[in-house]
């Protein structure tokens, strides 16, 4: 095959794919390893893995149903403090919330109700009443969820959609720092892992909605809506 044909054919696979954060085409090959490709948008730059290279729903599952977190479990409390602990100090007396992809042992929840708020849960594949979607909140958690979304742009603008005037959306995910980094990145192992956030993602999408964002922890994020 001439050169200049495979050099066209990999112009193509780098330029038309679409960015599923911010909807852009343009975007380079970042990294590859035995399972999977890894793209980077030019405008936002999320990087993410194609569609086609997604777990089915069934195999997605039951990756979680091997999860074992527990409310029981300290450690994990300790896990969830690195959000949960900078939230609480921001939120009035009362404030509702919602935890979004709660998972199979909600637990976040249970902190902020024993910490006085009413919550509700969302998780697609363990606690999927979309009714909760429909509801005005104060606050909206999303831990360890990000990275498993396909559509983390349709997710994050229907739960902006949701929050009050005021109010804050509470993200935990690992961020993305350089290329040499993200080679060696355990965060990449998991097949459910699907996009990577960096600060600068975070920032451009704060920027894009007019939200204030602060970084609590390199794991975690605060956003809130004016």
């Amino acid at each position: 095959m001439p050169l200049s044909l495979i050099q066209n054919r990999k112009s193509e696979k780098t330029t038309m794919r679409c960015c599923p954060l911010c909807d852009a085409t343009t975007v380079t090959h970042y990294h590859q390893d035995r399972r999977r490709d890894y793209y980077q948008c030019a405008t936002c730059l999320l990087v993410f893995v194609p569609p086609e290279q997604h777990l089915n729903a069934r195999d997605e599952k039951a990756e979680y149903d091997r999860h074992q977190n527990s409310p029981y479990d300290t450690g994990y409390r300790h896990f969830l403090g690195r959000l949960f602990t900078p939230l609480l100090a921001k939120l009035p007396a009362g404030a509702n919330g919602l935890d979004f992809g709660a998972g199979p042992g909600p637990t976040l929840s249970l902190m902020f109700e024993e910490a006085g708020h009413p919550m509700a849960i969302y998780d697609v594949f363990y606690a999927p009443d979309t009714q909760v979607l429909t509801q005005p909140y104060a606050f909206i958690t999303a831990t360890e969820v990000l990275e498993h979304l396909a559509q983390p742009g349709k997710v994050l603008d229907q739960l902006l959609g949701l929050l009050l005037p005021g109010g804050y959306l509470g993200l935990m995910t690992k961020r993305v720092t350089t290329p040499a980094a993200f080679a060696c990145w355990h965060y990449i192992n998991d097949p459910t892992h699907v996009c990577f956030f960096s600060e600068a993602t975070f920032r451009w999408w704060a920027e894009k909605h007019q939200l204030a964002v602060e970084f609590p922890g390199n794991d975690t994020v605060i956003l809130r809506k004016h």
